[in-house]
C-alpha cells in the first residue's frame, strides 16, 4: 500500500474540483468499533480507497496496529498512518512521554488533502473520541475535520449509555459548525438486551442524525469475504450497504 485524503463540502459529496470525496470517523469513546465500521466502509466502496490514520497510539513501532486490521479486512487501495507512540493514551500525552512531537491536525489534513488527489474516497479514523488532544495546544479530529470541511460519522456502542455519548458528540460537531453525517453502531450484539433495541429508534431521535447502520459483534474477526458480507448487511444504503433503518 502506497501513502499519498480532499475536502468534500460539507453535505459530503465531492466538491467538484477533481478531487475525491472525505469522510472523517470518529466514536463516542474508545473500542466502540471505530476501526471495523472505517473497514466497513472501504470494503463497500466500489473505487479507489485510501484510509489516513493520523495517529495511532499504544503500538509500539513494528507492530500491526488498527490498518493491518483494515488491510485484512477490507484491502484498501492505500493506508497511511502518520505517528506513532507506545502508551496507551491520548495522543498529546503519549507524545510528551516518548519525547517526541506531537502530531498537529493541519498536518493530518495535508495528508487527507494529498490523499484525495489521487482516490474518490479518503477514510479519517480518528483515535478515541471526537476531542481527544493531538497536541497540548488542544488540537483535535474535530479540528481536521474542520480543516477538510468534511463531514464525520459517529461510531457509537449499542447499549445502555449510549444514548448521551452519542448526543454529546453530536452536539460537539454542531457547536463547531461540522456536519454529522449520521452514526453507525460499532458492534450489535448477536442477543441484544431491551436497551440496545430501544437504542435503535431513541439515537436518532436524540441527536437529529440518522443511524446508517449496526455491524455485528465479531466482525473484526472473520475473514475478508465474510466481512464483506457483514459489512453490506451491516451498513446503510448511504454507506454502500443494505441495512434498513428499523420503523418506529
Amino acid at each position: 500500500m502506497t501513502a499519498t485524503g480532499v475536502a468534500g463540502g460539507r453535505s459530503g459529496q465531492p466538491s467538484g474540483d477533481g478531487r475525491g470525496r472525505v469522510l472523517v470517523v470518529t466514536g463516542t469513546g474508545t473500542g466502540v468499533g471505530k476501526t471495523v465500521v472505517t473497514a466497513a466502509i472501504a470494503a463497500l466502496h466500489p473505487n479507489r480507497v485510501a484510509v489516513l490514520k493520523p495517529v495511532q497510539t499504544g503500538v509500539a513501532a513494528g507492530e500491526p496496529g488498527d490498518l493491518a486490521d483494515v488491510v485484512r479486512l477490507a484491502a484498501p487501495d492505500t493506508v497511511c498512518e502518520l505517528a506513532r507512540y507506545p502508551d496507551p493514551l491520548a495522543p498529546a500525552t503519549a507524545a510528551r512521554r516518548a519525547g517526541r512531537p506531537a502530531l498537529d491536525p493541519e498536518a493530518a489534513a495535508s495528508a487527507a488533502r494529498l490523499l484525495a488527489a489521487t482516490h474518490d474516497l479518503v477514510l479519517v479514523e480518528g483515535a478515541g473520541g471526537l476531542l481527544v488532544r493531538f497536541t497540548s495546544e488542544g488540537g483535535t479530529l474535530a479540528d481536521v475535520a474542520g480543516e477538510l470541511d468534511a463531514p464525520v460519522l459517529v461510531v457509537t456502542a449499542a447499549g445502555l449509555g449510549t444514548l448521551n455519548a452519542t448526543a454529546l458528540t453530536v452536539e460537539a460537531l454542531r457547536a463547531r459548525g461540522l456536519t454529522c453525517a449520521g452514526v453507525v453502531i460499532g458492534a450489535w450484539p448477536a442477543v441484544p438486551d431491551l436497551a440496545a433495541c430501544e437504542n435503535l429508534r431513541d439515537l436518532p431521535a436524540v441527536t437529529g442524525v440518522p443511524l446508517l447502520g449496526a455491524i455485528a459483534c465479531g466482525a473484526g474477526v472473520t475473514g475478508q469475504a465474510e466481512f464483506v458480507r457483514v459489512a453490506r448487511h451491516g451498513l446503510g444504503p448511504l454507506l454502500g450497504g443494505r441495512w434498513q433503518t428499523p420503523e418506529p
